[in-house]
C-alpha cells in the first residue's frame, strides 16, 4: 500500500505544517519579506557582500554557506520545503508516492522544465543525479552525500516522466532532503565530469532562475537571469523569470568593511551583519532581516573518545558552567537565540529543554570534585596523575557570533577549573585540522536542516558519529535504536515523542553535546532591495528580490 502527495492541499503537506507549528509552539520561523511594498520591478544588478569566499561551486558538494547560497540561486530540487511552514510542496516534482515503511519512493515529474543546455529534465536524468548522491563515483572522484542517503539501494525508471527510489530502511527525513540545497538537479553533460571540472562554472548545466556567468575566487561570483525559466514552486512569490538581471555576490571578509561598503552605496546588501552594525544599521533607515537557521545549533559536540571528555562529569561540568544570559545580554542581538536544546525551534519536532540548560557553577565544581579533579595552584583542575583539565576546541569563523560567543564561555569555565583553548578557524584550515585524530575535544559548527532527521545525521554511530562514541562503547546500540527512531515514521505525534527522546539523550542521559546559541542569516539592505528572503535552510534566494531603479 502507497500514500500518494500531490499539490499543496495534500494531507501530507497539512500535516507536516500543522506539525511545525504544533511542536515548536511559536512561528516557524523570524524571517521578513523585507522591503515589500509597491510592483515588482523588472531588470539591475543587485550588489550583495559576503563574509568568505565560495571555493566549490559543484552544487552536489559545495558546503558552505556561500556555497550553499550559490546552489540555492542556480539549481532545482524534486521537492519545495516552505521556510514559513516547513511543509513540503512540489517543485520538479508535481507529486508523489510513498510506501507504508517509508523505504521506496516514487516521484513524478514536471513537464516542459528544461537545463541550461537545452536538454529537457527526465527521469533518466534524475537517477543519474540519485545515483552519484547516493553511490558517488570513484573514477569521477566523486564521494557520495552519505549521511543524507544511507542505505540508497537505487533508482529505477518507470517511464520518462516517473521514477521510483528504493532504501533499505526507513527514512522519514528523505523528502526533506529532497528539498536542500545539495540535492539540486544538474544535466547529463555536467554529471560526466570529474571533481574539479564540475565544480567550474561554465561546466554546471542546472534547472535553476540563475547561472554563474563569471567566478573569480576570494572575489566575486556573477549570478544572470535565465531567460524563460517557468517552473519556480507555489511557495514563491511570483511564476517567470526572476527580477534582478544579475546578482554581483562580492566577497568582503571584514565585518566593518562590510558595513561601510553598504553605507557608501558600494553594495546593495550585506550578509553576516556586524552584532554591534544591526541597531546603528537599522536606525539609520537600512533593512534588517534575520532568519533562524533551523537544524542543529552551534553547539560543543564532545569526543567522547578522547581524555578528558571520556569523562562524562566533565561534559556534565562545561554543561553547567557557564552563563545563557550573559551570552544573550552581550554577544547575542534579538536576531539570534541562545540554544533551548540541541535543534533549533524551527525544526518540527523540537522540544524546549532550556530548563536543563541553566549555569549552575556550584554543582558543576561538586560534580568536577566528585570525580576526583581537584583545584591546582593556577585555579585549573587536574586529576589524580597530575593530568589538567584542558580542553581543545576546533570551531569556524564563519559566523560573527562564533568567537565572542566561545571567549565568553572559556571565562566562564576557567571559573570552575577547566582549561578551554579555542581554535577558530577559516573554513579551509577547520576543514584540514579537524582531519587531526585525537587532538580536538570539542568541536564546534552547526547543521542545517529543517527536519528531526539532524539528530540521527550527525550522531549516531552508523552516520556522522559526531560525538565518536566507539564500537565497544555501552551505550552505542542505545544510540543507534535512538536516533533511529526518528526516521522510522512520518506520523507527527509518533515522531516528535521519538525526537523529544533522541534530544534527552544526547542533552541529559548522555551529554554528547552542550548546544550553545541558534545561529541566523543576518541581512542588512538598502530600502531600495525589496524581497530580500531566505529559503527554509536559510539561504538567500534571489528569485523574488527586486531593486528600485534610477
Amino acid at each position: 500500500m502507497t500514500r500518494s502527495f500531490a499539490g499543496r492541499a495534500s494531507a501530507f503537506v497539512a500535516a507536516v505544517a500543522a506539525a511545525a507549528m504544533l511542536l515548536t509552539g511559536c512561528a516557524a520561523s523570524q524571517s521578513v519579506a523585507a522591503g515589500t511594498g509597491g510592483d515588482p520591478v523588472a531588470g539591475g544588478t543587485l550588489r550583495f557582500a559576503v563574509l568568505d569566499a565560495p571555493a566549490n561551486l559543484d552544487p552536489h558538494s559545495g558546503g558552505s554557506y556561500p556555497e550553499s547560497l550559490i546552489t540555492s540561486n542556480i539549481t532545482d530540487k524534486l521537492v519545495y520545503q516552505d521556510p514559513d511552514s516547513g511543509a513540503l510542496e512540489p517543485w520538479l516534482a508535481t507529486s508523489w508516492d510513498v510506501n507504508e515503511d517509508l523505504t521506496q519512493f516514487t516521484f513524478h515529474l514536471r513537464d516542459g522544465v528544461t537545463f541550461t543546455d537545452g536538454t529537457p529534465l527526465t527521469a533518466d536524468v534524475v537517477k543519474e543525479n540519485f545515483d552519484l548522491l547516493g553511490f558517488g563515483n570513484k573514477e569521477l572522484g566523486i564521494v557520495p552525500v552519505s549521511a543524507y542517503w544511507n542505505g540508497y539501494v537505487g533508482t529505477e525508471v518507470l517511464d520518462p516522466a516517473t521514477l521510483r527510489v528504493t532504501l533499505d530502511k526507513s527514512s522519514a527525513g528523505f523528502l526533506q532532503g529532497l528539498s536542500m540545497y545539495f540535492a539540486g538537479i544538474l544535466g547529463h553533460s555536467t554529471l560526466q565530469l570529474n571533481k574539479e571540472q564540475r565544480a567550474l562554472p561554465q561546466n554546471i548545466v542546472a534547472t535553476g532562475p540563475f547561472v554563474v556567468t563569471e567566478h573569480v575566487y576570494q572575489e566575486k561570483t556573477v549570478l544572470t537571469k535565465r531567460q524563460g525559466y517557468n517552473w519556480a514552486p507555489e511557495g514563491r512569490g511570483h511564476d517567470g523569470e526572476a527580477y534582478l538581471d544579475t546578482v554581483e555576490i562580492v566577497v568582503i571578509p571584514e565585518a566593518s568593511v562590510r558595513t561601510g561598503a553598504l553605507r557608501s552605496g558600494e553594495v546593495d546588501a550585506v550578509l553576516d551583519v556586524g552584532t554591534t552594525d544591526e541597531a546603528p544599521l537599522r536606525a539609520e533607515g537600512y533593512q534588517i532581516v534575520p532568519q533562524l537557521i533551523p537544524g542543529r545549533d552551534i553547539a560543543f559536540d564532545f569526543k567522547t573518545d578522547v581524555f578528558p571528555t571520556n569523562d562524562r562529569a566533565v561534559r556534565e561540568a562545561v554543561k553547567l558552567g557557564w552563563s545563557r544570559d550573559a551570552l544573550a545580554k552581550t554577544v547575542l542581538t534579538d536576531s539570534y537565540k541562545p540554544s533551548s536544546s540541541v535543534v533549533s525551534e524551527r525544526v518540527p519536532g523540537y522540544k524546549d529543554f532550556s530548563a536543563d540548560l541553566v549555569e549552575d557553577q556550584a554543582k558543576a565544581k561538586q560534580i568536577l570534585e566528585a570525580a576526583g579533579w581537584k583545584e591546582g595552584s593556577d585555579g585549573i583542575r587536574q586529576n589524580a596523575e597530575g593530568k589538567k583539565l584542558t580542553l581543545n576546541l576546533l570551531g569556524i569563523n564563519n559566523l560573527v557570533i562564533n568567537k565572542p560567543a566561545f571567549e565568553l564561555i572559556q571565562q566562564d569555565l576557567r571559573d570552575i577549573g577547566v582549561d578551554l583553548q579555542l581554535q577558530v578557524l577559516p573554513i579551509p584550515d577547520y576543514t584540514a585540522a579537524s582531519k587531526i585524530q585525537g587532538k580536538w575535544n570539542i568541536q564546534v559548527f552547526n547543521t542545517s536542516r529543517s527536519d528531526v532527521a539532524v539528530l540521527e545525521q550527525t550522531y549516531s554511530p552508523l552516520f556522522t558519529n559526531g560525538a565518536n562514541i566507539a564500537p565497544d562503547s555501552p551505550i552505542r546500540q542505545q544510540a543507534i535504536d535512538t536516533f533511529r527512531a526518528v526516521n522510522e515514521t512520518l506520523d507527527p505525534a509518533a515522531r516528535a515523542a521519538a525526537a523529544a527522546t533522541a534530544q534527552d539523550f544526547v542533552l541529559n542521559q548522555e551529554i554528547l553535546t552542550v548546544p550553545v546559541y541558534n545561529p541566523a542569516q543576518v541581512t542588512a539592505a538598502n530600502p531600495k532591495v525589496h524581497n530580500v528572503d531566505y529559503e527554509a535552510q536559510s539561504r538567500n534566494v534571489f528569485y523574488d528580490t527586486w531593486i528600485e531603479q534610477g
